[in-house]
This record gives structure tokens, sequence and C-alpha cells, in this order.
């Protein structure tokens, strides 16, 4: 083996001549492990959610109204939280959230490792990212170097449940508590994520979450606010419609977030389904642990002490030292999704640049994090979605053994 310009590991002739696991790779002709693809995602619509659209559509009644008012009502208990605000999408969440408890300069401490969401929108508010890196086990704020970088003007901390793994939020609190700081954690792949027995919208001052269609359950489009402080929850009902305190009443300058009750409708049915299908998320990914921990090389996700993870990504991180490239062209990474491809098992890279790598972030000065970036070169999400069977998880397995043993150094 030989090293390469970038410092990885290649192999010494771009053959795959004398290296039968390789050649038995679907890539070089060899016989995939699946004949059908195994998807990343699924995204489906039941009948039941079908027919309550169609039922509001029906009505005429398609703006925000009473499917609107279920959703929210079902969502906040369910969650563990006082009151549950829908609204147009995730991003939405974070803006409604970010406004009432950060004013524009404020430092607000923001993870490296993150969808750009949760920073564009502080950026929007005016507000000072102040980033911090990636717990290198969890994937989600480390909040030790949170602790080191607060300043005199920090006022907040955002933090996001990763991946569907629940933040250290007893660290967050009680660093939050220390420093006198707001608390918003995002939540957009979380949904029914608990943290010391409760559900994690019975922490922070105001928690995010998205419906995306990808996400563990959906309404199309649309968000929710989660929040325990009955004066936060009329502020964001207010600033969802326009700054509304009554109908053509406007206290305060406000946004058009409302949700609409087609969309509504679908996501009551879909939240009646979550549990079911969150439990088996869980299931998937006891099975895909018990399997990863047998291949060296690849680490299963660890979820945070305390927590209870939702498993809206399956990330597993790939120890690069311990394979080797044909050639110094494409990642490991990049060589193990192209094989697991022609295997017939789908991955995602969530996401390919920590968030201060990207260009609208990267400017002279910024602070860079070290292990946010490592993630970026090294984590590679898995299908792990409720509709996976039995035998699809077993296929999954069989090809992360094959690709590993084949690239192996």
């Amino acid at each position: 083996m030989l090293r390469g310009v970038t410092g990885k590991l290649i192999m010494a002739s771009n053959t795959i001549t004398g290296r039968p696991q390789l050649a038995a790779l679907a890539l070089h002709g060899g016989t995939p492990v699946s004949n059908q693809r195994i998807q990343v995602v699924a995204v489906r619509l039941d009948e039941a959610d079908i027919d309550a659209a169609l039922a509001v559509m029906r009505s005429g009644m398609l703006a925000q109204g009473k499917n609107v008012a279920e959703l929210e009502s079902l969502f906040a208990p369910m969650s563990d939280a006082a009151h549950a605000i829908a609204c147009a999408n995730g991003t939405c969440a974070l803006q409604l959230a970010y406004e009432p408890l950060i004013e524009p300069g404020d430092d607000v401490l923001v993870p490296a490792w993150s969808y750009i969401a949760t920073v564009s929108m502080l950026v929007a508010r005016g507000a000072n990212p102040i980033w911090v890196d990636a717990d290198p086990v969890t994937y989600c704020i480390d909040v030790e170097d949170a602790r080191r970088k607060v300043t005199p003007r920090t006022t907040a901390i955002a933090a996001t449940h990763m991946y569907g793994n629940p933040v250290d939020i007893g660290a967050v609190d009680t660093l939050a508590a220390e420093k006198g700081l707001a608390v918003i954690y995002d939540a957009a792949q979380s949904h029914l994520a608990t943290y010391n027995g409760k559900g994690i919208g019975a922490y922070g001052d105001a928690v995010t979450y998205s419906f995306y269609p990808t996400k563990n359950m959906t309404t199309g489009e649309g968000g929710l606010v989660t929040t325990n402080d009955a004066e936060l929850d009329v502020m964001l009902r207010s600033l969802r419609s326009h700054g509304e305190s009554e109908k053509y009443v406007h206290a305060r300058i406000g946004y058009n977030y409302r949700m609409t009750d087609v969309e509504a409708a679908i996501g009551v049915q879909q939240l009646k389904r979550l549990p079911e299908a969150t439990a088996r998320r869980r299931e998937n990914a006891a099975t895909l642990d018990r399997r990863i921990a047998e291949i060296p090389g690849l680490h299963a996700p660890v979820t945070t002490s305390k927590a209870q993870h939702a498993y809206h990504l399956y990330a597993v991180r790939i120890d690069t030292d311990a394979f080797v490239t044909p050639d110094d062209g494409p990642s490991i990474r990049q060589h193990f999704q192209d094989a697991l491809l022609a295997e017939g098992i789908a991955t995602a890279i969530h996401y390919p640049r920590s968030l201060t790598r990207q260009p609208v972030f990267d400017v002279p000065g910024v602070d860079h994090q070290p292990v946010a970036d490592k993630l970026a070169q090294t984590l590679m999400c898995i299908p792990i979605h409720q509709f996976l069977t039995d035998r699809d998880l077993v296929l999954i397995g069989d090809a992360l053994a094959k690709v590993a043993d084949a690239y192996r150094a």
C-alpha cells in the first residue's frame, strides 16, 4: 500500500488482480447483494392521509383552521410540551422562535455541524454566530466547547438534536442557567426523541420541528414550535399571523407563516402513526448496531447518555485509516457509496461540509471547527426508515460487510 498526494492509503496497483474481494463487488461485475434498490428514505402517504386532505379540500376551508388546532393539541403532549404552534415550515419555526428570544447584535452559540437553517435564521435576525464544534461521539454540539466560547455579549445557545439524537440537554441547561442564556433546540430531525424520560419538548425556551417530506412525519411542508412559556406562546402565535393580537388588530410586525388545514390534516394522521413508526426505526437501528459492531472500521451512531434516539438518519462513521482505495481519486467514503449503490443499497451524505465551510459563512477570520470538518469527510447515512423489512436489514448489513472487506487496508 502507498499514500497518495492527499495522504490517504491507496492500493499499490490500480487493478483488481489478486484482490478477490474487490473483484467480487457488483461495481466490478460481481453479483449484487440486492437486486432491488433499498432507498435511504421512503416518503409514503396512507389512504387515511389522502382522505383527510381530500375532506379539507372538499370543505373549501383550506386555510389555517380546526385541523391545525388539532395537530397542535396532539403534538404538544406527545413531546411533553405545554404549547405547540404550527407554521409553514421548519425554517419559519426557527425564525419565529428566535425573534422574541434574541436581539440584533447578540452573540449566539451555534453548532458548526447542523443544517444551515439553524444558523442562517439567526444571522437573518441580526445575531452573531459563535461557532461551536461537534461532539465526536454523538455529533451534537460540544457543550464544553460552548462553555469556553461564551462572550460578554452571549445571550443564547441554539443546539440541534442531530439525526434524531438529543444533545446533552442536562449540560446545555446547566450552562444556560449559569450564564443566563436562552435555549432554542432545533429538533427538525427528532420527533418523539426523549431525554431523561421526558419528551424533548419539556426542555429549553423553545423547540422547533420540521415536517418536510423526508422527516419521520410529514405534512408535505410544515413546521412547529413548542414552548412551556404561556407568554411566548401568545407572542409566537401573533408573529405567525402578521403580528395580530385579534383579527385585523396588529400589535407588532409579523409574518404570514401559517400552516394550511390541508397540510395539518395530513399531519394529524401521520402523527397518530408516529409512535409505531419511531419504535420500528429504533428496532432497525438496534439490528444495524449489532451488525456494524462486527465490521472493523465502521462505527454505528452513539446515543447521548440518558437520551432516546428517534433515528431520522442513521449515520455510519468510516475510519479512513482502516481502508484503502484503488487509486488516488475519490475518497474512501465515495468508494463506499459507489460500491454500496452497485450492491443495491442507497446512501446519503448529511452533510458534505460543515457550516463554516459553506460559502456564505466561509469568510476571512471564520473559526473553522476540526471535529465538524472531520465529520463532513467520514459520515455516511444508510437506510433506517420504518418501511424496511427484516430482509432489507440483512441485505444492508451484508452489503456493508462486503464493501468493507473489499477496501480493507
